[in-house]
């Protein structure tokens, strides 16, 4: 096996798709796999070394494909096996890899597994599979746990028992004491590397192991506040809760991770694995990339973090300390399909800045499908919402449908060129002069900014896993070196200038300048020079 440092996705460049709003090839206004295997030559323009799949397995669709059925079959909304497989193929050939999201905290209520367990009586091995308990005296519900899609984490069925579901009642959290659900996942990672995917995102990946399920939490609304990337909250308040939590980071997930680092070591190829967690302490995100564990964690801090120098500088610089014991390097991601856009989040030129910063880091970065195109959160009107966490909540959280809402591909076609169909998800008229072939054809429109940085990175980030810091945020000023790269973000208000020698390169905006020895830089701009 090769060492971190050339491992091919230690700092790679990974773009994640919806597949639902990508592109839909059939007119039934849902993306599918057919759909991304006729863009890309989009995707590889971009200049990215890889593309993750969230789900496209066998659903009911209640949670956007993450309440999976049958984790070895293709949704027929989807396509078939065989149009991933070619998928997969066009995909190699063009030099990108392949990520798909494997979802091992729960099933569906629908799936043959959940049906059996409640057609059987208490006790029973069906029943083992999953966190099935008796109603407590009482209290009712086994504890005082709340859903992170609101509401209490347990559901009754009609024999009296209560199932526990962290997320929505048709989402049953498996039991991972219980060998068939070990032996099942296994089957399902076998069964997709051999359908030649280079890695898995591991969803809720420090959740599957629970304890102390008849215990309450003595502030359960506070804590679910505090899971919410939505609600803004004091890092120092929001650390505090979430050290509290009851039902993530359990010891016992790192031995699963250390079985399934066995199977992905024993291909030839070298398979990545991202592991998608927020723990608290944040140190104990090192655990999860050991030696004989998974790649790389998500660092989800920046979804969070203002746009303010000292802040950002925190933020990098706790990602690169929590995990420098084990050797590995963090990963960078502004937006998901579970956060808001960070378009919306930040301001478009703030975002765009602060991705140009964020790209000369050592490590890896996710770009969420859109974001290149500077898309903002969609309003989505109530009567088309589908999110459970609008649902579960009574609308009291709008959930994370307007950040799911279908790209927009053409300008001049009916619903962008999406689809030919009614889309899922209705695309805002405004985003006419965001369309793909709008921002094509501009220079300085996002889209042109991304595959200029992308190609500027490629060229002159090289194998250096350190950095040093020049300005750590005072006057608003961030300044970091990376080899012969030196790396400037305004956060302030106002312009500023930073005396240096070397070579403008790449700019978030036009209104950079440089006369070779002072760079001067518009409020939310970032910029690289080459040092002379």
């Amino acid at each position: 096996m090769n060492s971190a440092e050339e491992r091919w996705w230690s700092q790679a460049v990974i773009y994640q798709i919806y597949p639902r709003s990508f592109f839909d090839s059939n007119g039934d206004g849902e993306g599918d796999l057919n759909g991304i295997t006729s863009k890309i030559s989009y995707l590889a323009s971009l200049g990215i070394d890889a593309i993750w799949l969230s789900p496209f397995y066998q659903s009911p669709n209640k949670d956007g494909g993450y309440d999976v059925s049958d984790p070895r079959a293709v949704d027929k909304r989807f396509g078939s096996i065989d149009d991933f497989k070619e998928l997969v193929k066009i995909c190699h050939q063009n030099h990108l890899r392949v990520i798909v999201d494997l979802v091992p905290n729960h099933f569906s209520d629908q799936h043959q597994w959940f049906q059996e367990a409640l057609n059987s009586p208490a006790g029973s091995l069906e029943r083992e599979r999953f966190h099935f308990h008796k109603a407590s005296e009482g209290q009712g519900v086994p504890n005082n746990w709340i859903s992170l899609f609101g509401g209490s984490v347990w559901t009754q069925t009609p024999d009296g028992e209560y199932y526990l579901h962290l997320f929505d009642q048709s989402q049953p959290d498996l039991n991972w004491e219980n060998k068939n659900v070990r032996d099942d996942f296994e089957q399902t990672l076998k069964f997709w590397l051999d359908h030649g995917v280079d890695g898995f995102r591991i969803d809720v990946a420090h959740g599957l192991v629970k304890e102390n399920l008849d215990q309450n939490h003595p502030a359960p609304q506070a804590l679910s506040d505090a899971l919410r990337l939505d609600i803004a909250m004091d890092s120092d308040a929001r650390s505090a809760i979430l050290s509290t939590v009851p039902f993530f980071n359990r010891p016992g997930v790192h031995e699963i991770y250390r079985s399934w680092r066995k199977i992905f070591d024993s291909y030839e190829r070298d398979v990545v694995s991202v592991a998608e967690i927020w723990v608290h302490p944040p140190e104990e995100a090192a655990n999860y990339v050991r030696p004989d564990e998974l790649s790389q964690v998500f660092n989800f801090d920046l979804l969070t973090t203002p746009y303010d120098a000292h802040s950002l500088h925190h933020s990098i610089e706790s990602a690169f300390s929590i995990l420098k014991p084990v050797g590995s390097l963090p990963t960078w991601a502004l937006s998901n399909h579970d956060s808001p856009r960070v378009a919306t989040r930040l301001g478009v030129q703030e975002s765009q800045a602060l991705f140009v910063a964020l790209l000369a880091l050592p490590g890896s970065l996710y770009i969420y499908n859109g974001q290149e195109l500077s898309l903002p959160d969609a309003q989505v009107d109530d009567e088309y919402r589908q999110d459970p966490v609008f649902f579960r909540t009574q609308g009291a959280q709008k959930g994370r449908d307007g950040a799911r809402v279908p790209l927009p591909w053409n300008s001049q076609e009916a619903e962008f060129g999406f689809t030919q169909g009614k889309p899922w998800l209705p695309i805002p008229k405004s985003w006419q002069e965001l369309s793909i072939d709008k921002q094509v054809g501009d220079r300085e429109s996002s889209l042109n900014l991304y595959r200029r940085a992308l190609k500027v990175r490629r060229e002159y980030c090289k194998s250096e896993r350190e950095i040093v810091w020049h300005e750590q945020g005072n006057d608003g000023l961030l300044v970091f070196q990376r080899g012969d790269i030196l790396v400037l973000l305004n956060t302030s208000d106002s312009e500023k200038s930073y005396t240096t020698s070397g070579e403008l390169i790449l700019s978030s905006s036009s209104g950079v300048t440089s006369d070779g020895v002072q760079i001067r830089l518009p409020k939310a701009s970032a910029c690289w020079v080459t040092l002379t």
